[in-house]
């Protein structure tokens, strides 16, 4: 049988590594993080303490790694790879990373006479577990079906896709959906949470009705229980949608959909969930619907405000000086724009309340432009309320086109603001 090099023994590459040793194959490990390959050991894998010891005598050498960075630390570091690898070896990469570094890796190592398939993998961990991931390959076709057997040990399922990075590009478009599907899922299920329906009953919904998805299947359980032990990381899903962010940029695809997905991972990361479950971007919602998405208790249905009925969320007293740019519409091709002094007083979900000495009407936008030392850019607000006090009007403004992160952002100045 051939000789086996696993380099990466993390959540995927350690149940990827266990069914090779538990199919026969003699296997070398190696991880950058020490303490990972004492169980593998026992079932007979040898140690390797560095890339390019665990290369040098293996026919196949298989990487799952992070990101790119640690990838072209493996590969390309003093004691890389590619210091060690033999001519006529083939070196399989499932880490999901970049199709420009793919295809680098791809001339490199044919430099060094060997083959190279980019072959990152879906399924996640039970998947992986089990043995049942599904491999998108890009590469040599000949080295592909030369080393199916080795693929068939850690997986069910073999797309060849074409030339090198082919199976990187795939992978990424891949997660672009798997994000998107998670983040509605979860947004899903904050909208019923806060409506008064009990989750499991609306997760049935959603898994026999035209909402159902593998993301369902897979994360409703654990956004209900609370259990965000990892499957994939929302570190990773973050990272990925970065990656795809890249790539749709170069080749001229516009995302709205993975520019919103991964304002949300990017928030759940900023937040300190990077290294639990992807699905713990549920607690960022919990946090703006002030509750838990779970199984409600018996009695809690009754008196349930629901979003017709929702109370009056409690307002935050503000004194923060503000200016107004105003802009009407006059004829075609022309405006009319004026300026004004305001005051924020106070914010809540809905949006802020502003006052100034300017009357103007329902429906109307102005731009608020909060003081410099917040950091934030001019933000837009329909005004959909209007109360008189004295000699100041009082618009209540519903805040437009704002990205979350800079909904988050707005919402630590105005707590650093409270707190002086």
């Amino acid at each position: 049988m051939k000789t086996i090099g696993f380099i990466g023994l993390g959540v995927m590459g350690a149940p990827m590594a266990a069914n090779l040793l538990r199919k026969g194959y003699t296997v070398t490990i190696y991880n950058r993080t020490p303490g990972k390959a004492e169980e593998l050991v026992s079932l007979g894998a040898r140690a390797a303490d560095s890339p390019m010891e665990a290369a040098r005598s293996a026919d196949v050498l298989i990487t799952m790694i992070s990101n790119d960075q640690a990838v072209e630390e493996v590969y390309y570091g003093e004691k890389g790879v590619l210091a060690g690898i033999k001519p006529g070896a083939a070196v399989i990469d499932c880490s999901t990373v970049s199709p420009a570094l793919s295809r680098r890796l791809a001339g490199d190592i044919r430099d060094k006479y060997a083959q190279f398939l980019d072959a990152p993998v879906t399924g996640s961990k039970p998947a992986a577990i089990d043995g049942t991931l599904l491999f998108m390959v890009g590469g040599d076709k000949k080295t592909l079906e030369e080393n199916r057997d080795i693929f068939e040990t850690m997986g069910k399922q073999i797309v060849y896709l074409g030339g090198s990075g082919a199976g990187s590009i795939a992978k990424l478009a891949h997660n672009t959906i798997v994000g998107i599907n998670a983040a509605g899922l979860i947004e899903g299920l904050a909208i019923a949470a806060k409506g008064g329906i009990d989750a499991s009953a609306f997760l049935q919904i959603v898994q026999a009705g035209g909402a159902a998805s593998k993301q369902a299947d897979l994360k409703g359980r654990k956004i209900i229980d609370h259990d965000f032990s990892v499957q994939f990381s929302l570190a990773l899903m973050l990272k990925d949608l970065k990656l795809s962010s890249v790539l749709t940029d170069t080749i001229g695809v516009s995302t709205p959909m993975l520019e919103a997905a991964k304002s949300l991972f990017q928030l759940g990361q900023n937040a300190g969930y990077g290294e639990l479950d992807l699905s713990a971007l549920a607690q960022v919602y919990e946090e703006w619907i002030g509750m838990r998405i779970s199984e409600l208790q018996p009695g809690e249905l009754e008196g349930h405000s629901g979003a017709a009925d929702r109370r009056k969320q409690a307002r935050l007293p503000l004194n923060i000086p503000v200016m107004l740019s105003i802009y009407q519409w006059l004829q075609e091709g022309s405006f009319s724009g004026q300026s004004a002094e305001g005051v924020l007083r106070d914010v809540s979900e809905e949006g802020l309340q502003i006052a100034s000495t300017l009357p103007l009407a329902v429906d109307m936008f102005v731009i608020i432009h909060l003081p410099p030392d917040s950091g934030l850019p001019p933000m837009t607000g329909r005004i959909i309320r209007i109360d008189k006090e004295d000699d100041m009007f009082h618009y209540g403004c519903l805040l437009s086109g704002l990205p979350l992160f800079q909904r988050l952002q707005l919402k630590e100045y105005l707590d650093k603001h409270l707190s002086e």
